[in-house]
């Protein structure tokens, strides 16, 4: 199983919303493709559309990692992932698979930065103890990569998407688009925009529930 970009970046955010933003999840489409365009948090930003997201969720279906669900009442269809059925993970190998998922090879200095919300490491040496777990056994999770020139620190990369160099060979499918980083008022418009998405669901929902009693 080899997730490609759009997969991947699906998967990662669908971890992270459950963990992150719980009373919003599972996600909408259209949640669902706002997180994964997000400003911040993620390596490199994109701009899918609903379309490409829709396909990546039916490749996540068919590799059994994502389900799609109907809420009671509700009118629209929401995704969740199906991780724990493929792989037993603790919350803390969840924590890390997540942000490489989501931002590509990372020092352990940033994996320990960027898993705080999710999973907070007592120190450097329980990080490492959670790598060292994901990286064993005959299909590994991630892998330490060799230091590049210029770099202090070795960086782990997630092996779900396929070995790094494969995958960035294959994947036309994504034309990432590399922008500064956000300014503060970026940042507050796209939380603004989540609530509003999150928001107009809610209404969606309790307008059908409303109907059932008319």
């Amino acid at each position: 199983m080899t997730l490609t970009a759009v997969e991947t970046r699906i998967l990662g955010c669908l971890l992270e919303k459950e963990r992150t933003t719980p009373e919003n999840y599972p996600l909408s489409l259209h949640a669902l493709t706002a997180a994964c365009n997000q400003s911040t948090n993620r390596e490199p930003i994109t701009s899918f559309d609903e379309a490409t997201v829709e396909r990546g969720l039916d490749g996540l279906r068919e590799k059994k990692l994502a389900t799609v669900i109907w809420g009671a009442g509700a009118r629209v269809q929401k995704y969740r992932h199906n991780l724990p059925d493929q792989y037993t993970l603790e919350p803390r190998e969840v924590a890390v698979l997540t942000i490489l998922l989501l931002r590509g090879p990372q020092t352990p200095g940033e994996l320990r930065a960027r898993t705080e919300r999710m999973h907070p490491f007592a120190d450097g040496p329980a990080l490492d103890s959670c790598l060292q777990d994901l990286a064993r056994g005959d299909a590994p999770l991630v892998r330490q990569l060799s230091a590049q020139p210029g770099q202090k620190e070795k960086r782990w990369v997630q092996l779900l998407s396929g070995e790094p160099a494969a995958a960035e060979a294959r994947s036309p499918e994504v034309a990432p688009t590399f922008v500064p980083a956000p300014t503060d008022l970026e940042v507050l418009r796209n939380e603004v925009a989540s609530l509003k998405s999150a928001l107009a669901e809610l209404r969606e929902e309790f307008a059908t529930f409303r109907k059932q009693f008319e």
